[in-house]
């Protein structure tokens, strides 16, 4: 079982990292390691976007596909069929999820979020791997001084 982790990173911030995923997933990992530095919980407050339980559930009611159930229970949803199926935890800012493998996730989860929200960033959490759900339509070029972390 694979578990991840899938964080809704701001607009402004996906257009500047977008290319500088390495970067993104180096602060997302150092971050979850050290959430009680301050200056470390501001910048992931600032660059991250809130999910909600009740506007995912619309979204799988409405882009689920027929032949895949989901079941809630408090801060969790399951999503199945016969043979597969993945856990959602759900947190303010972050999902994590376990699968059997990504391709699971992009046949039941993977579609329905990009409808819900296309600055999704995906980690690993027990190895490298990382990336976006979908590309960015259209970049924008005016990045002013953005950093994403400054050293101690």
């Amino acid at each position: 079982m694979y578990e991840y982790s899938i964080y809704r990173i701001r607009e402004e911030i996906a257009n500047h990292y977008y290319h500088k995923s390495d970067i993104l997933y180096r602060f997302l990992k150092e971050y979850e390691k050290n959430k009680e530095l301050l200056y470390l919980h501001g910048q992931f407050l600032y660059i991250t976007n809130k999910f909600t339980q009740k506007k995912i559930e619309l979204y799988l009611n409405k882009y689920l596909a027929k032949t895949i159930s989901y079941i809630t229970e408090q801060s969790k949803i399951k999503i199945f069929n016969e043979k597969q199926s993945i856990t959602l935890h759900l947190n303010k800012y972050c999902i994590n999820f376990r699968c059997e493998s990504l391709h699971d996730a992009e046949e039941f989860l993977f579609p329905v979020l990009r409808k819900y929200d296309s600055l999704l960033f995906v980690i690993g959490n027990q190895h490298v791997n990382y990336g976006w759900i979908s590309p960015i339509s259209k970049l924008n070029t005016d990045h002013g001084n953005l950093v994403l972390y400054s050293s101690r």
